[in-house]
């Protein structure tokens, strides 16, 4: 097969179906990039996941009387309760905090807003911060049974499995992605449907030169591949576009957007690096989702 013919038919048709080529490229390059989104909103979700499984624990607060007596956990009820957590299998660890200690920390947590200077050490109480033992990979089902065996307890005020609270950041970060995969699909049927349609406008405007091809003993094949191949790189186009997109949003939108979040460590921030890593995957996707799509249309409504 002669390589020179291919890339002159390939530069032929995408210079005549120009607009309808530029079309093509930019509805895969929408779909591509939100395909990119949602895959970053994924790594985003393992990572935040990682972030918060060394961090996240189930805090037992204790009650005023029990909290402003015992500074240390020496009473016997503050003492009782550390020690019927310690002897659980689902506990790694309890830890006392007192209440200067808790203030220090609410401070640290809110300096610079007017909330740090509402409350006095006395306000807050002191608690038994359990860390829970990953069991089976989960600890879901060891902050239950921890949060039911320590409720109603003497000495105990509340019992705050902080897993609750976290779940909701990531049931926010799922809908972000099922949103973006949803869009994604819906502007891959467009693309698909643009892809065929060029395709086979493509085809019909060369049908003469490939009729004639086809009489003096052309093979199938080889009048069909520049029109694939033409599927094919503007997929690819599309794709890198999308990369492209995503690495110009990063420093303009997303850095900005959650900055707040990031400084705080809520969520861990999206690098160059994880762009980088999506970007090939959408590169395949774009040149697959084409060369089968340019392929079937071929064979399915061209005659060549």
């Amino acid at each position: 097969m002669r390589a020179d013919f291919v890339v002159r038919e390939v530069l032929t048709g995408l210079r005549r179906n120009v607009t309808m080529t530029v079309a093509m490229i930019l509805t895969t390059a929408i779909s591509l990039g939100l395909v990119g989104t949602g895959l970053l909103a994924v790594r985003t979700i393992d990572r935040t996941e990682d972030l918060y499984s060394s961090r996240v624990e189930v805090r037992v607060t204790l009650t005023q009387d029990v909290s402003a007596a015992d500074t240390d956990c020496s009473q016997p009820i503050c003492t009782g309760l550390k020690q019927t957590l310690e002897k659980s299998p689902l506990v790694a660890s309890v830890t006392f905090e007192n209440q200067q200690q808790a203030y220090e920390n609410y401070k640290r947590l809110f300096a610079g807003q007017a909330l740090a200077d509402l409350l006095r050490p006395q306000s807050l109480p002191a608690a038994l911060r359990v860390k829970l033992a990953d069991s089976g990979g989960s600890t879901d089902a060891g902050g239950a049974a921890v949060k039911q065996a320590m409720q109603g307890q003497v000495g105990v005020r509340t019992v705050i499995d902080q897993r609750e609270i976290v779940a909701k950041l990531f049931d926010f970060l799922g809908g972000v992605r099922n949103v973006t995969f949803a869009l994604a699909l819906v502007q891959a049927i467009a693309a698909l449907l643009l892809i065929s349609n060029t395709v086979q406008v493509s085809a019909y405007t060369r049908r003469t030169e490939v009729g004639v091809m086809r009489l003096v003993g052309a093979t199938r094949w080889y009048t069909q591949l520049p029109f694939l191949i033409e599927a094919v790189v503007t997929g690819v186009i599309g794709a890198i576009l999308a990369a492209a997109g995503l690495l110009v949003g990063k420093f303009l939108f997303i850095d900005s957007l959650l900055s707040g979040i990031v400084a705080d460590n809520v969520v861990p921030p999206i690098q160059v690096s994880d762009v980088l890593w999506v970007s090939p995957i959408l590169v395949m996707i774009g040149a697959g989702i084409a060369a089968v799509t340019g392929y079937v249309t071929l064979r399915a409504y061209v005659r060549l």
